[in-house]
């Protein structure tokens, strides 16, 4: 594990190519258990002079509590394991407790923080601001439609990059 000077986190991260195309995991720790998901919005930039990751949850699922309770939350990337990342999206905390180990990854913590053995690349983030997204803020309602046919749309939640370490 190596920290890195944030000011060059482009050299380790694809900011569009890595969360759209070969995703991301969000962790959160709350009363000693992590919960993880498996992200493909989000973004990372700039906001309020801080360097900043913008990550989109539904309130339905479980890693959203862990990140309400602790404030904070990790983004790991990594070279492939889309297959275990794959099953973290499909599967819920609340019916599998164990869900990390049965995707086949391996919990670890970097600075207190919850990551993988297996990642590349581990971003830790204090939460800055929240809000839910509302239809009515859509400008074009079919993509509203198309991504959340069902009402349950995500909330938004912008993190200070606080660290970033290559594991």
């Amino acid at each position: 594990m190596q920290e890195i000077d944030l000011n060059e986190l482009g050299k380790y991260v694809d900011a569009v190519n890595d969360i759209q195309s070969n995703w991301m995991l969000v962790a959160a720790k709350k009363d000693g258990k992590v919960n993880a998901l498996t992200a493909s919005w989000g973004a990372l930039g700039s906001l309020w002079r801080r360097k900043v990751a913008f990550i989109f949850i539904r309130p339905s699922r479980f890693t959203k509590e862990f990140i309400d309770v602790s404030g904070r939350f990790t983004l790991t990337f990594f070279n492939g394991r889309k297959k275990e990342m794959g099953y973290l999206g499909k599967t819920s905390g609340r019916d599998v407790p164990d869900k990390i180990a049965q995707a086949g990854l391996t919990e670890t913590e970097v600075a207190g923080m919850p990551t993988f053995k297996e990642g590349r690349l581990m971003l830790s983030c204090r939460v800055l601001y929240t809000d839910p997204i509302e239809r009515e803020h859509f400008l074009e309602k079919n993509i509203d439609d198309e991504v959340n046919p069902d009402g349950d749309r995500s909330v938004i939640y912008v993190g200070e990059i606080e660290k970033g370490y290559l594991l």
